[in-house]
């Protein structure tokens, strides 16, 4: 059983995916190199549990616990009795190799090895680990906390006894699992994304105002956000790698990115985490 968990990333899917542990009774252990990132991780996952806990949707007896539960470094080394690795880097390859190739290294050969990828292959992460059958994707949604889906991916070596580990700490966390092939995007973002893009190259041909278009699909498709507020939320960096990922993997280039989304990323509008996307927030 996981109990121990070594979250690398203190980013925010790293601090939601560490808060959502702890509050699950699990030790948590979250790595993060920035000391920026690293110095606030801790008074930001209390002030995400307080304003849980003013919605009624967390108990505050419990806030001061799950932090006990939650102890930030910067030395991956630290993590070596860790049950379970979890990283929440940034969306590249090269970077995710270099790190499961260290982890598997360092960590114990029973340690299950988990990406919270979001678009890569779970075949080419792993590539060159050390002990294939324990690896598997773990893919959480934004923010971590509320969100009740988790997307579980099956590499071509994981074992039967890793996916249903993985399987039993998602849903002791509270959330549903659904298990996908290992495909760029799995269901959601295979779904989700070229809609997102589409909305994004509606407003590039000026079709509509961003905010009409994100009216119509709320009003004529029933959807709680816009396409284009929603791709501010999920991060337009994270929205074109997605494209440009399953782009290369399918050798089709009309899957990638409109010239739109791919403007605003170079300059830096990446969503609500930079306050300028399709909106200024």
């Amino acid at each position: 059983m996981i109990r121990k968990v070594l979250v690398i990333g203190g980013g925010t899917m790293g601090r939601g995916i560490a808060q959502t542990a702890a509050a699950a009774e699990c030790e948590v252990l979250l790595c993060e190199i920035n000391s920026a990132l690293a110095g606030k991780a801790v008074s930001t996952i209390a002030t995400s549990l307080q304003r849980a806990a003013e919605k009624g949707k967390f108990d505050a007896a419990r806030i001061p616990a799950v932090l006990a539960r939650i102890r930030v470094t910067d030395r991956l080394a630290e993590g070596t009795e860790s049950d379970l690795a979890i990283e929440a880097i940034i969306e590249n390859l090269p970077a995710k190799q270099a790190l499961f190739k260290d982890l598997a290294q360092r960590l114990s050969p029973q340690t299950l090895l988990a990406s919270n990828t979001s678009s890569l292959r779970i075949a080419d992460i792993f590539s060159d680990v050390q002990g294939p059958g324990r690896v598997l994707g773990i893919h959480f949604f934004n923010p971590v906390p509320a969100m009740p889906l988790v997307e579980l991916v099956r590499g071509p070596a994981t074992s039967d006894a890793t996916l249903a580990d993985g399987r039993e700490w998602v849903e002791r966390l509270g959330k549903t699992a659904v298990l996908v092939a290992d495909t760029p995007g799995f269901i959601v973002n295979r779904l989700l994304i070229p809609y997102l893009n589409e909305a994004a190259l509606a407003l590039q041909e000026g079709i509509a105002s961003a905010e009409d278009i994100d009216t119509a699909m709320r009003l004529g498709a029933g959807h709680p956000m816009g396409p284009l507020a929603l791709a501010d939320l999920i991060g337009l960096d994270v929205v074109v790698e997605i494209l440009e990922t399953r782009a290369r993997v399918s050798g089709n280039p009309h899957l990638g990115p409109c010239r739109l989304l791919k403007e605003k990323v170079a300059r830096g509008e990446l969503g609500r985490k930079t306050g300028h996307g399709f909106y200024k927030s």
